[in-house]
């Protein structure tokens, strides 16, 4: 199990299937980052409460972090809050890249474009940024064009991703290891 005051760099990519234990992990890694330097904690939130399963959702993710956070909601422009938040003394916790992928197809966006932003928006960071998404890839080819939209959409971002940050983690029955980036000795 990967070490939560593991080093990371300054960006760290954490996967993993649902109910994994990623966004844990990656709170986590956050909090532990920020206590090190004594920086501040954004957490940029890309959810959107369609339903009252996902606002228990919303709420359950909130009473998890305490005072020291800052939300922030970005559900479509996550590059530019990314650059509007960032600061030397900033950890930021994107939760989660698939439901921003699900945004941005329903609202018929240029889904290559705004991963390039994301992308740019990343490299250029003076902060540090941990981004967590949902493995959609090692499943059955769906059976309908939008779903297999959404996982070919999904996966092409995650490589992009993967590529651009320091360090990468997948995490599985809550147990994290790391595939990419320095590793606790």
């Amino acid at each position: 199990m990967q070490s939560v005051g593991a080093p990371f760099g300054k960006s760290l990519f954490v996967l993993g299937g649902a109910r994994s234990g990623k966004s844990r992990h990656a709170q986590a890694v956050a909090e532990a980052a920020a206590d090190q330097a004594g920086a501040r904690l954004v957490y940029v939130a890309t959810a959107q409460a369609f339903d009252g399963e996902m606002e228990d959702r919303i709420l359950r993710h909130r009473a998890d972090r305490d005072a020291r956070w800052q939300t922030v909601e970005a559900p479509i422009a996550l590059a530019a809050t990314l650059a509007t938040k960032d600061g030397a003394e900033v950890v930021m916790l994107v939760d989660c890249l698939t439901l921003w992928v699900s945004n941005l197809l329903l609202a018929d966006e240029a889904i290559a474009a705004r991963t390039d932003d994301l992308v740019k928006a990343i490299a250029g960071l003076k902060g540090r940024v941990i981004l967590v998404s949902n493995e959609v890839g090692q499943g059955i080819v769906p059976d309908n064009a939008l779903a297999r939209r959404f996982r070919d959409a999904a996966g092409l971002l995650h490589q992009r991703i993967a590529a651009q940050v320091d360090s990468v983690d997948m995490v599985m029955a809550g147990l994290a290891q790391r595939w990419k980036g320095a590793r606790p000795e």
